[in-house]
């Protein structure tokens, strides 16, 4: 359950270390989940990892975290890829001792990214792997229908991303 004291907001470049700290717990717990490998990200430098944190204030793309005390337990994301295809939710991850609906970390984290979703169209994307059914159940739960549409996977075990897709209300 989260103590009264979490807070959910978007990132700043100086939270760099923060974020890379997540980022790298993230890429522990679930490495299907994220298009990069753990091995990648420990040799990104200070730059990109300050790139990385400047999402949640650059036009066209966000990036919320949420803060549980001094403990960063989760994140979601998004940005446009393509102006027809409209806002993709991307970096979901909430750390295993938040999880579940009792917590209510996702759904706070994924109000915030839908709020900033609807300046930008009136549905919100996202990709998930084949191999990922637990995710695959709570995108479900959360509102989202898989599209039948999918694409390779570019990172070994290779497989399938599939698209899933919520309105917006």
């Amino acid at each position: 359950m989260p103590r009264p004291d979490l807070v959910i907001r978007t990132t700043e470049e100086s939270d760099w270390q923060a974020v890379r700290t997540l980022r790298l717990e993230m890429l522990r717990d679930t490495p299907l989940a994220y298009g990069e490998t753990l091995a990648a990200a420990l040799e990104v430098g200070e730059p990109v990892w300050r790139a990385r944190a400047a999402r949640g204030t650059t036009p066209g793309q966000t990036s919320i975290v949420a803060i549980d005390g001094d403990r960063w337990i989760g994140h979601m994301g998004g940005y446009i890829p393509d102006a027809s295809t409209g806002p993709l939710l991307v970096g979901v991850y909430v750390s295993p001792d938040h999880r579940g609906d009792a917590a209510g970390v996702s759904r706070l984290l994924l109000g915030a990214v839908e709020e900033w979703a609807r300046g930008f169209g009136r549905t919100l994307r996202l990709e998930v792997h084949e191999g990922n059914p637990r995710a695959i159940r709570f995108y479900e739960k959360l509102g989202f229908t898989l599209t039948g549409r999918s694409r390779e996977y570019e990172l070994a075990p290779g497989g399938l991303e599939l698209e899933m897709i919520k309105p917006l209300a």
